[in-house]
């Protein structure tokens, strides 16, 4: 399977990676099956699919401790694990911290659950209002510089926080949201990323399932998506209308919307690598059906000028 090359880093990685929140994300999904989310990594892993993503805040802390597990069982060489950082308990309350001294802290207790002497990717996961953003890259460049870390990440950024932080040219990779309905980093992060070999790495891609193809107008939501305006009333309709129209392009290719939706992704400046989430193994063959996916221009024009 071919591999790309993560930013300025010496990571090459299947650029159809799994996004780990549902393993072991207990505060983000009722009723998870433990040994059914170390089955979806082993599988991703048998796979090929060598780009894990999670952070310290799913569980808090369970999804990382489950990984590694897995990882004692399979072999620590077969991930190029990433992690992020930045949250914290403070009476109760979940708050932000970028300073020196916490994301050091950070990364050694993902060290620890994740049973490893070393993180390929560390995400500052949020920034925080008072820390200066190359001071907190920095403090991960001396983590680097100790062979802890192997490439940095900073994820929901503003652009004049990623220049900030990428100041001294330490960053390789964004997380950020981006779909087809949420396209505002066309506008400053994309080319901004495209110009200093940072990697763009999107999430909520499939816009929590609306881009999946598997809604119908009489769909209902009983969790946040109710609250959501994209799918309310006339905006739902629209948006299901616009999504109807990349059938024929997915039935011509044998494959299903959500394919067409990840490889249009994949044709993007600066998107080198996907993370689309799985609960189930199964889920996770289905994800790689998009490497299979070859867009030609055209296609990708059309698919831009129906989301403008």
């Amino acid at each position: 399977m071919a591999t790309i090359r993560l930013g300025k880093s010496d990571l090459h990685i299947n650029p159809i990676g799994l996004g780990a929140n549902a393993v072991g994300g207990h505060n983000l999904y009722p009723n998870l099956n433990e040994e059914t989310g170390r089955d979806v990594v082993r599988t991703a892993l048998d796979l090929g699919v060598n780009f894990l993503d999670t952070a310290f805040i799913y569980g808090p802390g369970r999804s990382e401790e489950l990984i590694g597990e897995v990882l004692k069982e399979k072999g620590r060489a077969k991930a190029v694990l990433a992690t992020k950082g930045a949250h914290k308990f403070v009476d109760g309350k979940v708050v932000m911290d970028n300073s020196p001294a916490f994301l050091q802290q950070s990364v050694e207790d993902s060290l620890r659950r994740l049973q490893t002497d070393y993180i390929d990717l560390f995400y500052i996961h949020f920034p925080d209002e008072q820390t200066p953003k190359a001071e907190a890259v920095g403090a991960l460049q001396r983590l680097k510089e100790q062979g802890k870390i192997r490439a940095i990440g900073v994820s929901n950024f503003s652009i004049d926080q990623l220049k900030e932080a990428n100041v001294n040219g330490y960053v390789d990779v964004l997380q950020s949201e981006y779909n087809l309905f949420a396209r505002d980093a066309e506008k400053e992060l994309l080319p901004y990323c495209e110009a200093n070999g940072i990697s763009f790495v999107p999430y909520f891609p499939l816009a929590s399932g609306l881009l999946g193809g598997k809604y119908t107008k009489d769909t209902t939501f009983r969790d946040l998506r109710a609250n959501n305006p994209r799918f309310q009333g006339e905006a739902f309709a629209r948006n299901l209308d616009k999504v109807d129209r990349l059938r024929p392009i997915a039935s011509q290719k044998n494959v299903e919307v959500a394919h067409v939706v990840l490889a249009w992704y994949l044709k993007q400046p600066a998107i080198d690598a996907l993370i689309p989430g799985a609960k189930k193994p199964e889920q996770v063959k289905e994800n790689l059906k998009t490497l299979d996916v070859q867009l030609t221009d055209a296609e990708v024009e059309e698919i831009s000028s129906i989301f403008k």
